[in-house]
């Protein structure tokens, strides 16, 4: 599993190709968006992945954040998210440790290989959350040509 992170403009497109946060792109041009490093097995205690947001630094033209979970080589390793089973993000205050909320996928994507899981907006310059839980059949790359 991947978590990614797509910073969008007004447009709902990627801000430039460097606003994709993933696991060979670990932080946004600002450093506004990071991610902490793939984990490839999902052994260990915590969470597996991790992408550190923080909004008072987003620049002024993001209006999204699309959070997207992906099963890495799905297809050649047959795999969709109906196989998965505890699959979550959680939104919490790193210094606190305090989890502010919690969506955990309990659909059954039988062909999906890529989800999204949700999406940090900006609404009368307040962020905002929004649980999706959209699948996608085509991997990363159904995300990828959707957001560019």
């Amino acid at each position: 599993m991947d978590a990614s992170a797509f910073i969008l403009g007004e447009n709902k497109k990627l801000v430039s190709d460097k606003h994709f946060v993933f696991y060979n792109n670990l932080k946004s041009p600002n450093g506004a968006v990071e991610h902490t490093g793939d984990n490839r097995t999902g052994d260990g205690d915590g969470d597996d992945e991790q992408l550190k947001v923080d909004l008072s630094t987003i620049e002024s033209g993001v209006t999204e954040i699309s959070i997207i979970v992906t099963i890495h080589d799905a297809a050649a390793r047959n795999q969709n998210f109906g196989q998965v089973r505890n699959s979550f993000i959680r939104i919490f205050d790193e210094n606190t440790e305090e989890t502010i909320l919690k969506f955990e996928l309990d659909e059954d994507f039988s062909i999906e290989t890529a989800v999204e899981f949700g999406r940090i907006y900006r609404r009368n310059n307040e962020w905002k959350f929004e649980a999706v839980g959209m699948g996608m059949k085509g991997g990363l790359q159904d995300f990828v040509d959707r957001f560019n």
